[in-house]
């Protein structure tokens, strides 16, 4: 059985609980998906699923030989299985697998900030406002030594690129399913901006 999906963030709203309580959600517009290539371990060396999601305007010689008549797919990501054998190409999987109070684990591109210093970028406290620093007040400060080590050490936290990575969310909860509609509420914030692609893997329920 296939517990992954691919989905468009459509942005955060609130919803009321049955306990009359408010909770913040993110909408998400997830499926269906289309199986379009199965991997055994015996072929491909370990067992996986990728699946279809999205409509492409266009596609290339290589994804029209890939897909072949299974559509125009925009988007594909590949999931681990336990059991490929209880999934076939063409397969559709939408929302019905989830359920109001399962956890779940969700994956998405992060929103870009561009070039950040110290302060925004690693949350730094900033040099002093007073004793004559007048240039200062965001600066990191000193960054190595002279005679040991000599040099500045790989991966010191510095000013840089912000955003724009792979970051995962885990053990977020479905707040409400809606399979007429492809819909998705996952109680509290997805990475991404409005209108990114999020992969949505179901979190195995202990016992």
């Amino acid at each position: 059985m296939v517990n992954c999906l691919i989905g468009t963030k459509i942005g955060m709203t609130q919803v009321f609980k049955p306990n009359g309580r408010p909770a913040a959600v993110t909408a998400i517009e997830a499926g269906p998906c289309i199986v379009t290539q199965v991997k055994t371990s015996a072929k491909e060396g370990y067992n996986a699923v990728q699946l279809g999601f999205g409509t492409a305007k266009r596609l290339n010689a290589a994804e029209k030989g890939h897909l072949k008549d299974r559509g125009m797919l925009k988007h594909l990501r590949e999931f681990r299985v336990d059991d490929p054998s209880a999934v076939k190409i063409g397969d559709k999987v939408d929302v019905s697998i989830l359920k109001t109070g399962d956890k779940v684990t969700v994956t998405g591109i992060s929103k870009g900030k561009g070039f950040a210093g110290v302060v925004k970028r690693h949350h730094f406290k900033g040099g002093p406002k007073t004793h004559g620093q007048s240039d200062r007040h965001r600066a990191p400060g000193a960054i190595g030594s002279t005679t040991f080590p000599g040099r500045v050490y790989k991966g010191l936290r510095m000013a840089g690129h912000l955003g724009n990575a792979r970051v995962t969310t885990r053990n977020l909860e479905v707040i409400h399913v809606d399979a007429n509609r492809n819909l998705l509420l996952l109680g509290g914030s997805v990475p991404g901006a409005p209108g990114g692609v999020v992969t949505i893997r179901k979190v195995a329920s202990k016992k």
